[in-house]
């Protein structure tokens, strides 16, 4: 089997056999039996899944991730665990650069971390705190990117996501006859202000966020019963950190003035807080190297900027001197990441391998 059969089998196989977040046993085990087969040495976790691959040698390590867990959602009229997050691919396009990379001879390691839980925001910090990237100093990542970003056969050598975070909110008033709302603390109107509320958080124009709700329920089978229980969710987007950081402290500030407003306690709790992006400049420009070096100048393009989150800006939050850059890959994607019939040209895999492994060769210069 040529390599390039191998790569499209790898994405079949994973394509095929999505697991959703902190459930990728099988996944677990199959990206151990591909390191079996390649003799490539690895480590797995006892109290959690994803992998940890290793080659090369030396004390300094360069690393790169592709993350492994699919999406719960409904196709075709069924839920199912399914990876219209493109995760299947960057596992076929890492493991087709270890492929590459894995008898040549290198003074550095070169460190594979197949990551759990992306999706949930928080795999990157069970992989930090098991170890993942002890000794790294430049650190990879790499993503199909919707065709409004990327065009097909297109790189980019860093992608700027934004920072997200996401709230879960109770409202505990008191429900009341339909016939006498004075008797009640109703919980929907809480909601409307809530969702007013929201509206009156403001940065400055130059800045790219959002904030609205996302969830909301209240209410019961019996239409003449004023519901004083809801329950909500706010998704909150910020380009930057500084800002998805004030947005934070004003919601709950806000919300608190909602709850008094009312005479009503509102509970929530933080869900997940996703940062945003921190690029280094050299981590870029190893990437931008490999770029040219594989596929030449009418393959590159600027750097992405994207609204969208990923977890893998944890890795430098946690650790502010590691280098890190996560690499676009223009795929001739349809329908765009997390629809749940997102496609895309697979041919792209094989170069995106070559691409990766030549991004790794620079790194360990």
């Amino acid at each position: 089997m040529t390599r390039v059969q191998q790569i499209l089998e790898w994405y079949t196989h994973f394509h095929t056999h999505a697991e959703v977040s902190w459930k990728e046993i099988k996944t677990t085990n199959k990206l151990a039996q591909i390191m079996d087969e390649l003799g490539v040495r690895y480590q797995t976790f006892d109290d959690v899944t994803g992998l940890v691959a290793e080659i090369g040698q030396g004390e300094e390590v360069i690393a790169i991730r592709a993350d492994i867990d699919a999406l719960w959602q409904e196709v075709n009229g069924a839920y199912q665990a399914n990876h219209s997050c493109g995760h299947d691919a960057n596992m076929a396009m890492v493991l087709g650069a270890l492929a590459e990379l894995k008898d040549e001879d290198f003074q550095k390691t070169i460190r594979f971390i197949f990551q759990p839980a992306e999706e949930k925001g928080n795999g990157a910090n069970a992989m930090i705190d098991r170890g993942a990237v002890d000794g790294v100093t430049h650190l990879f990542g790499v993503h199909l990117r919707p065709a409004e970003e990327l065009d097909f056969g297109k790189f980019s050598p860093a992608i700027h996501h934004g920072a997200a975070m996401f709230l879960k909110g109770k409202i505990h008033g008191v429900d009341a006859h339909g016939a006498r709302p004075h008797q009640g603390k109703n919980a929907i109107d809480v909601i409307v202000a809530i969702h007013q509320m929201l509206n009156t958080i403001y940065y400055s124009p130059f800045e790219a966020y959002s904030v609205k709700l996302t969830n909301i329920h209240a209410g019961g089978e019996s239409l003449n019963i004023i519901p004083g229980q809801a329950s909500f969710a706010i998704d909150a987007r910020a380009q930057k950190n500084e800002v998805l950081h004030q947005m934070k402290e004003q919601l709950e500030r806000k919300l608190r003035a909602v709850g008094q407003q009312f005479d009503v306690t509102i509970d929530w709790e933080w869900q997940d807080i996703t940062p945003g992006a921190e690029v280094a400049d050299e981590a870029a420009n190893l990437a931008r190297e490999g770029i040219l070096d594989s596929v030449g100048d009418e393959a590159l393009e600027p750097e992405v900027h994207t609204s969208g989150s990923d977890d893998f800006h944890c890795y430098t939050v946690r650790r502010p001197d590691l280098k890190a850059a996560m690499i676009g890959v223009g795929a001739g994607m349809t329908h765009g990441l997390h629809h749940p019939d997102m496609s895309f040209d697979t041919s792209i895999l094989p170069e995106a391998s070559r691409v990766l492994a030549q991004v790794l060769r620079h790194a360990t210069k």
